[in-house]
């Protein structure tokens, strides 16, 4: 079992930076791949992006390559999104997951409860 909580989320400017972080719990925590995802209202789930547990990897979604950052402490149960250049678009609820499986499509597992994101033009 995984337990994540995201915190961090808050209200910026177009173009204005935040920082969420994501504290994950659990035994076998350094073991899941980490990863964001946000949802806007009216819109499906996106993927944000993922951090593998070795902490090798990472990818990001087309639309916040160059300006997001996906990292994840030493302990490996912290996992952060440095988020610059913030657009409207990028507005939503961001989720944190975890991911057992080994392969990139695999599933994710377990999810945090979210925290909203706003974005003023």
């Amino acid at each position: 079992q995984v337990q994540l909580v995201e915190s961090g989320g808050g209200l910026a400017q177009a173009g204005e930076s935040l920082r969420l972080s994501c504290a994950a719990s659990g035994r076998t925590v350094m073991y899941y791949d980490l990863g964001w995802f946000r949802q806007a209202p009216g819109r499906e789930r996106e993927f944000v992006a993922v951090i593998s547990r070795n902490l090798r990897s990472t990818a990001y979604g087309d639309s916040v390559k160059g300006r997001f950052t996906i990292s994840r402490d030493g302990a490996r149960n912290t996992v952060y999104l440095q988020m610059n250049n913030l657009r409207p678009e990028d507005a939503g609820v961001y989720y944190c997951a975890a991911r057992e499986g080994l392969s990139g499509s695999a599933a994710f597992d377990y999810w945090g409860q979210g925290t909203q994101v706003t974005v003023s033009s």
